[in-house]
């Protein structure tokens, strides 16, 4: 049996580390790499960088912080943020990232994620979606930093993004982001038993029990910000519980 994954979301700004509610209100948190290293060393399985800026301010993620963290950590680490073309994303690995994550690229050029997988292979490709809902039971995709709406039902871009080679879904839930009432199950639920690539839950996280229940649902992966940011929820310990939950879960004894 896979492990399930904890996984610290780190989202970037001018080349720091920010938090907020409903992707705005955003406050300075750390220097990336400075917060990576701590993760690493609290037995985060996995972390995820997202330039939140880098699609509205059409540029490609800066580098210099990506190599900084990739010198400075020896986790897996996935890196999203403009990044409009497979050689943009082939720079980003070369870097040292393990994935890249595509978001508001893929929805105006899916081929992107054909091209990417291509070059990567799709176990690199992350598809990261962020949707709110619009009525119970169907959701829409937000593009630009969840600035624009698209009018795309998320389920529908989901099936295409695994079609075209996607190798892992993070799916976030801008209604919950940063709220800490929990993730959306109902959404969570549908897409683990859609597709066959692994789902990473985003958006809404803010107890232990949360995330058990995304791990419940079928999620592989759960994603958080904030309340590993400033210390609501210890990953040592959270790792503890789950595995006394009898989840399959990567914890190290201290």
């Amino acid at each position: 049996m896979l492990t399930k994954r904890i996984i610290p979301c780190l989202d970037v700004k001018n080349g720091r580390v920010v938090t907020g509610i409903n992707f705005v209100n955003l406050k300075d948190t750390g220097n990336p790499a400075e917060m990576a290293l701590r993760y690493m060393e609290e037995q985060a399985d996995e972390l995820v960088f997202l330039d939140i800026s880098a699609s509205v301010e059409r540029r490609c993620t800066m580098k210099s912080w990506v190599k900084e963290v990739a010198d400075r950590i020896f986790i897996p680490f996935t890196v999203g943020g403009g990044i409009s073309s497979a050689e943009q994303a082939r720079e980003i690995i070369a870097l040292g990232a393990d994935k890249i994550a595509l978001n508001t690229a893929a929805v105006k050029n899916p081929e992107i994620i054909e091209e990417c997988a291509a070059l990567l292979g799709r176990q690199a490709i992350v598809l990261a979606i962020d949707v709110k809902e619009v009525k119970p039971g169907r959701w829409e995709v937000y593009i630009e930093g969840g600035q624009t709406p698209t009018g795309i039902d998320a389920l529908q871009w989901i099936r295409q993004g695994v079609d075209l080679g996607c190798g892992e879904i993070l799916l976030t839930s801008m209604d919950r982001d940063g709220t800490k009432i929990g993730y959306d199950i109902p959404l969570l639920s549908q897409v683990a038993t859609m597709v066959p690539v692994p789902i990473i839950a985003s958006g809404g996280a803010g107890t232990k029990e949360h995330i058990l229940e995304a791990f419940n649902v079928g999620c592989d992966g759960a994603l958080a910000a904030s309340i590993f940011h400033f210390g609501i929820v210890d990953i040592p310990d959270l790792k503890k519980w789950l595995k006394e939950q009898h989840i399959a879960i990567r914890y190290l004894e201290a």
